[in-house]
């Protein structure tokens, strides 16, 4: 996860989860550290289109000979969630528009609030241990894709889907991560990336994979279920998100680098307070 020095490693409809979320409004303050959100964007790829699709289309799909059969698909799987979600990326078409749910604290969009807000909820059930806070992983979020690029539809999938870069050596500081899913995530052979908002490789995928949205589908390019997988990741091995020296090894799970730790918490703190970080906070990383 991260683009740097990588270690190795219910059936609810998302406008239901959504209207559960309390979003702040919007007109808060704006983000002000422009240099830090080309240095974080700057690293990561912007591949293919990715898609959303309502279940209450999903019979004329199925009826339409002419439906494409990853969509109808999908819509099969959200009509009968599986119990163990099927880990894959949707093909989604790429006329899709953006979600206009207001803005949150800071300009953050509103579907990224509500993916993180229901991985707060979802993670406070399942692991109350954890401690688990949406701002943390909103955090993540932030310095990992600017959450997807502050461009996802009314489902949580990136209107443009997002890879890190190669991890083949070339780039300096990162590990050399030899293929682990036959390009089945990444789309990609030879060499692994980090995929998704949240920038997961595919083999860490696998293993803590999500279903955010009971769509019975656990996507890495989704938000929601990128949430829900990146909160049970940081949560591994009993740690507890209230105390900051557990929270920082953590973090470090994702990026070995406490420029980087730094960089989670001034977006978390900041995203709690609504008040933009200070650049002396965001040490480069």
């Amino acid at each position: 996860m991260g683009r740097h020095r990588k270690q190795p490693a219910t059936t609810v409809r998302r406008s239901s989860l959504i209207a559960l979320t309390g979003l702040v409004p919007a007109g808060l303050v704006a983000v002000t550290a422009a240099a830090t959100d080309a240095s974080t964007a700057s690293t990561a790829a912007v591949e293919h289109d990715l898609p959303g699709l309502d279940a209450e289309v999903a019979p004329d799909l199925v009826a339409a000979p002419q439906a494409d059969a990853a969509v109808v698909e999908h819509a099969e799987a959200r009509l009968s969630p599986a119990a163990n979600p099927v880990v894959k990326t949707v093909a989604l078409p790429d006329d899709r528009a953006a979600s206009d749910l207001p803005a949150g604290p800071l300009g953050i969009p509103g579907i990224a609030v509500a993916a993180y807000q229901n991985a707060e909820e979802q993670l406070a059930v399942e692991n109350p241990h954890c401690g688990m806070s949406w701002s943390l992983l909103a955090g993540i979020g932030r310095v990992e894709s600017t959450h997807a690029y502050g461009k996802a539809d009314a489902d949580g999938n990136p209107i443009k889907a997002v890879y890190g870069p190669v991890l083949d050596g070339s780039l300096y500081g990162n590990n050399v991560i030899y293929d682990s899913d036959g390009g089945e995530l990444d789309g990609l052979g030879g060499y692994d990336r980090a995929i998704g908002p949240m920038q997961f490789l595919p083999e860490t995928w696998h293993r803590y994979a999500a279903d955010g949205n009971a769509d019975g589908i656990s996507d890495p390019q989704n938000l929601f279920d990128a949430a829900l997988t990146a909160g049970r990741y940081l949560c591994d091995g009993g740690l507890n998100m209230r105390d900051l020296s557990q929270q920082s090894k953590a973090i470090l799970r994702y990026n070995n680098s406490m420029a980087y730790v730094a960089n989670v918490m001034a977006w978390s703190g900041s995203y709690s307070s609504g008040l933009a970080p200070k650049p002396q906070d965001l040490p480069r990383i």
